[in-house]
C-alpha cells in the first residue's frame, strides 16, 4: 500500500528569495557607475546655443554627442563604438580655436590637404563646385565670406581675429586655401549667419570632442538664452520651461538623426 504522503501546505512552497536591502543597493551603485561611465567617457550632452547650424540644427536642440568616434581608437572600446576618421560633410562638435572652453558644433568641408574657396558664396573644394542641400541664407551677404578668401579679411567684414587675419595668407595657394595636417575647415549650414573657419581659422585635431548623435528634446528657445549669465534670469527660464514644456517642446524633432 502506497505511504500516505502529507500536502503541503502554501507556507511551505517554495518562494523566489527576494533581494535583500544590500543586494539592491549593489545593483543599484552597478547601474549608476555604468550610466555615469558613459556619460563621462562615451556620450554627452550638448544644447545648440546659436543658429549657425539652421535648419539643420536649431537653437534649443539638445543632442548626444559620441565622444569616441573620432577619438584614438582602443582595444577594449573599439569594437563597440568603433573609430574612424573625420569625414568631409560630417557635423562635428569641438572646442573653439578662438575661445578656448567655448563648445561649438560646424559641419566639416574640409580635410587635411583639400583646396577650398567660395565665389558668390558657392563652395568649391578641389576644383569641384559643391552641392549642399542642407544651406540656408537668412542675411545680407558677406563680400568676405561669400568670395573666400579672395577678399582680404578685414574688421569691415567681420574678422575680429587679427591673428587668423596674419595666418590666413600663408595657407592661400592660387584661389585656394589650403587645409594643413591635422586640420579641418569647418562652416555653419546657415552660411551666412555662421562664425567659423572663414573667421577664426582651421580646428586643431586635438579639439575635436566628438559627433552628434541625435536630438533628445527640442524646446523653443530664445536666441540669447544661452548668453544669459543673470541668476534672475537663469531662474525665470527653468520657470519657463517648466509651465510650457508641452506646448512648447518641439517633439518633431524628439528622437530625430542629426546628419
Amino acid at each position: 500500500m502506497p505511504k500516505n504522503v502529507p500536502e503541503k501546505n502554501a507556507d511551505n512552497v517554495d518562494q523566489k528569495p527576494r533581494e535583500t536591502t544590500v543586494e539592491f543597493l549593489a545593483s543599484s551603485a552597478e547601474l549608476l557607475i555604468i550610466v555615469l561611465f558613459v556619460m563621462t567617457f562615451v556620450v554627452q550632452h550638448f544644447a545648440i546655443p546659436s543658429g549657425s547650424m539652421e535648419d539643420t540644427l536649431l537653437i534649443g536642440d539638445h543632442l548626444f554627442v559620441n565622444r569616441e568616434q573620432f577619438a584614438p581608437p582602443t582595444r577594449w572600446l573599439g569594437p563597440l563604438l568603433p573609430y574612424r576618421d573625420l569625414r568631409r560633410n560630417d557635423i562635428a562638435v569641438f572646442v573653439s580655436p578662438e575661445q578656448p572652453g567655448l563648445f561649438l558644433v560646424k559641419r566639416i568641408i574640409g580635410v587635411p590637404g583639400d583646396r577650398i574657396h567660395l565665389r558668390d558664396d558657392v563652395v568649391y573644394r578641389n576644383s569641384e563646385r559643391l552641392v549642399e542641400p542642407f544651406v540656408r541664407h537668412k542675411r545680407e551677404h558677406n563680400p568676405y565670406s561669400d568670395n573666400f578668401p579672395a577678399v582680404p579679411p578685414s574688421m569691415m567684414y567681420g574678422v575680429r581675429n587679427e591673428k587668423w587675419a596674419q595666418e590666413l595668407p600663408s595657407h592661400v595657394e592660387g584661389d585656394d586655401i589650403v587645409v594643413p595636417p591635422n586640420s579641418y575647415f569647418a562652416m555653419g549650414d546657415n552660411r551666412d549667419a555662421s562664425y567659423d573657419s572663414r573667421f577664426w581659422g582651421f580646428i586643431p585635431r586635438a579639439n575635436l570632442i566628438g559627433r552628434p548623435m541625435f536630438i533628445y528634446w527640442s524646446f523653443v528657445t530664445p536666441e540669447d538664452e544661452y548668453e544669459r549669465r543673470d541668476a534672475a534670469d537663469r531662474l525665470g527660464s527653468m520657470a519657463h520651461v517648466i509651465l510650457h514644456f508641452f506646448d512648447e517642446t518641439r517633439w518633431s524633432r524628439t528622437f530625430r538623426i542629426v546628419q
